[in-house]
C-alpha cells in the first residue's frame, strides 16, 4: 500500500516530456538559479559521460566540460524543476555508457568522433 501512494507521488513529480539524451552528448543544460528573491537562468555546456537510471523519476546525467583548464563535472536530474531544457549540441560515436576514461585525457585524445543525427528532431520533447 505504502510503496503504490510513494510511486503516485514520484510519477506525480516527473516533467511529461524529455529530451533523448545519450552518454558521448555535447548538451547545453539551463538551470534555474535563486539569487535572493530574484530568479536567473545560467548554461552549462559540455560532454554527458553518463546517464543513470533513465526511465526512473531521479534519472540524472552528469555533464563535463573543460572551464580555464580544469575539468568541472556536474550532476543534473533530468526531472527537476530547475532544470529548465537540456539541449542536444553535437552527439558523439561511444560505445560505453559512463565515459570515466575522457577524465584522464586532455587535448586531442579527449575528442569523440562526431556522428550525423537530425538536430531538430532530437530536441523535439518525447511524451513518457
Amino acid at each position: 500500500m505504502s510503496f503504490q501512494i510513494l510511486k503516485n507521488i514520484a510519477d506525480a513529480q516527473k516533467k511529461k516530456a524529455v529530451v533523448d539524451v545519450r552518454s558521448g552528448d555535447t548538451v547545453k543544460v539551463t538551470q534555474k538559479i535563486k539569487e535572493g528573491d530574484k530568479f536567473r537562468f545560467q548554461v552549462f555546456e559540455g560532454v554527458v559521460i553518463r546517464v543513470d537510471r533513465k526511465e526512473s523519476h531521479t534519472a540524472r546525467i552528469v555533464v563535463r566540460k573543460i572551464a580555464s583548464g580544469i575539468g568541472v563535472e556536474k550532476s543534473f536530474l533530468l526531472h527537476s524543476p530547475l532544470v529548465e531544457k537540456i539541449e542536444v549540441v553535437k552527439r558523439a560515436k561511444v560505445r560505453r555508457n559512463y565515459l570515466s576514461y575522457l577524465r584522464h585525457r586532455s587535448g586531442k585524445s579527449a575528442r569523440l568522433v562526431a556522428r550525423d543525427f537530425d538536430r531538430a528532431a532530437v530536441n523535439t520533447l518525447k511524451e513518457e
